[in-house]
């Protein structure tokens, strides 16, 4: 838990630093490409070794990292590998998301459904979703055949649940209740 702490706290500080200088969409790119460099294995084990001298893991950010990002996002992993923690760097970006997403007021919304989406019903689920939000809606989906068909839409703190599953289970209970 400590460490999905420190990256929402790193990332809403990367964020007021992005609004206080209007680079919002700029910061988005560069921790996009930060997170991207510690899926490699072999960097992100050697920037998390407590034996390699900063100086060093500094040098190599530099020379890996160069000209792709700013100045401040090379700040942002140097200071993240001074304390052995560049691993974070992925939750970081998508805490970053997030509070770009409410800032320019998209909410995030998941779907789970028994099969893949077809694009019309992934439209229709974003329309119906919007519907209910007022806002727009960026739509993450997900298959879990254990639904056996339908689908369960999650927005905030709100579920609509159409999944044959869940209508199964009321089934069983109004049997069960009639006994």
């Amino acid at each position: 838990m400590p460490r999905a702490a420190s990256a929402r706290r790193y990332a809403q500080a990367v964020f007021q630093l992005a609004v206080e200088h209007d680079d919002l969409e700029r910061w988005l790119d560069d921790l996009t490409i930060l997170a991207d460099s510690v899926t490699n294995s072999q960097f992100l084990d050697f920037m998390a070794q407590p034996r390699v001298p900063t100086p060093t893991k500094l040098e190599v950010i530099r020379e890996s990292l160069g000209d792709s990002v700013s100045r401040l996002a090379l700040n942002l992993i140097s200071l993240l590998a001074t304390r052995n923690i560049p691993q974070i760097l992925p939750e970081i970006a998508d805490q970053y998301q997030e509070l770009l997403d409410s800032h320019q007021g998209i909410e995030r919304a998941e779907v789970v459904s028994a099969l893949p989406l077809t694009d019309a019903q992934h439209q229709r689920a974003v329309a119906l979703l919007e519907g209910i939000s007022g806002h727009e809606v960026r739509l993450s989906a997900r298959v879990e055949p254990a639904l056996i068909g339908g689908m369960v839409m999650r927005i905030g703190d709100r579920v609509v649940d159409g999944s044959t599953r869940a209508k199964l289970q009321a089934m069983r209970r109004e049997l069960a209740g009639r006994r």
